[in-house]
């Protein structure tokens, strides 16, 4: 058993209960807003693995998004989305585990996901990703561009992730966020990569 084999289910439900839930920023994050902002069609196939809130969720299903998709292990989380946006569908509502999620889209949008779980499974989700993208997918989002004493969140840096990535997508960009949320500032990369 691991040090952090314990970032389960109830490792989290305990820290949504406790409202101990630093990396909510309580709105879309500024750059994903901006990516949001410019996509044009409205039935593209969106999901937000480790959504939390899902405040890009609610933003994007305002904009007129209908094919929006979430998963959070907790249930807590999606029921604050649901209470915020009632109209977002109950079956594009999804409570569960990343790894076992079976769908194709054509966007995955990372948020906070990735830094909130252990090192170890890095790989794992790289793979996932390009797995429930269709042929022409991409994987957009943010990613630490710095390291934390101890996780998570769990930081890296912009080589560690181009090798981890690298196997599973063709094109891959990455690049120093300018427009990131104040308490971010200098510390988020942007990621844009193509299956």
């Amino acid at each position: 058993m691991t040090e952090h084999s314990k970032l389960d289910v109830t490792y989290w439900t305990k820290r949504y209960q406790s409202n101990d839930t630093g990396w909510d920023l309580g709105l879309v994050s500024p750059p994903l807003k901006a990516y949001i902002d410019q996509l044009t069609n409205k039935e593209i196939r969106i999901f937000i693995p480790g959504a939390g809130r899902a405040y890009e969720a609610e933003y994007l299903f305002r904009k007129g998004f209908t094919n929006v998709h979430v998963i959070d292990l907790c249930v807590e989380p999606l029921v604050e989305l649901k209470n915020r946006c009632p109209q977002f569908p109950e079956n594009q509502l999804h409570v569960g585990d990343f790894f076992d999620f079976t769908m194709e889209f054509d966007l995955i949008l990372e948020q906070t996901l990735f830094c909130a779980l252990d090192p170890s499974l890095r790989d794992n989700y790289a793979k996932k990703c390009a797995e429930l993208l269709s042929k022409e997918g991409v994987l957009v989002g943010l990613l630490f561009n710095r390291d934390f004493e101890s996780g998570p969140p769990f930081g890296g840096n912009r080589d560690e992730y181009l090798s981890l990535f690298a196997p599973y997508f063709s094109l891959i960009e990455m690049e120093e966020c300018s427009n990131s949320f104040p308490a971010r500032a200098g510390s988020e990369l942007f990621i844009h990569l193509h299956k």
